[in-house]
């Protein structure tokens, strides 16, 4: 008994010694798919989409412009929460997860709220003003009306008829 336990000490030992390349605690970037901006769940992607959905407004494709946004928003509501509970799992062992997450999930909400206010005005342009008014409510919600993206969202409210008191607050 005594005999396979020094052989086994000696061999984990000599496996150590032998071996200094890196750990599995190191991994090469190609394993982190979530990084790049193709795999469609990070910021960068919600990005992607925005500019994919506004390049076929341009081109007058309102149905694939809606499907990018659509995506965008979708894609932003899912990652926001992530980062917060990610977040919040870090506070008080090491600051700088927290402030990382803290930063993507900010990030996140805005793009959520740009997705948003893409597709009210997709709604507008199809005159269905119904399905406008609570992405704009979101935004106001998301944004707060101190932020530009609230400002215009609450703005646009206004003008659809479903709030008459204009905001003054931000002049």
């Amino acid at each position: 008994m005594r005999c396979r336990f020094l052989m086994t000490a000696f061999a984990l030992t000599t496996g150590l010694i032998c071996f200094s390349g890196p750990l599995l605690a190191q991994t090469p970037s190609t394993y982190k798919v979530l990084a790049t901006g193709k795999s469609g769940f990070n910021v960068s992607a919600i990005e992607s989409l925005l500019r994919k959905g506004d390049d076929s407004v341009s081109r007058g494709d309102l149905r694939e412009a809606k499907e990018h946004f659509l995506m965008a928003r979708n894609t932003a509501q899912k990652l926001a929460p992530l980062f917060r509970n990610l977040s919040g799992s870090f506070r008080g062992l090491d600051a700088r997860i927290p402030r990382e997450m803290d930063a993507k999930g900010r990030k996140a909400l805005m793009l959520h709220a740009k997705a948003n206010l893409r597709l009210a005005a997709l709604f507008r342009r199809q005159n269905k003003p119904e399905e406008a008014v609570p992405l704009l409510v979101e935004v106001v919600k998301i944004t707060t009306p101190a932020k530009k993206e609230g400002q215009k969202a609450y703005q646009s409210l206004v003008e659809l008829g479903f709030v008459e008191t204009p905001y003054l607050g931000a002049r």
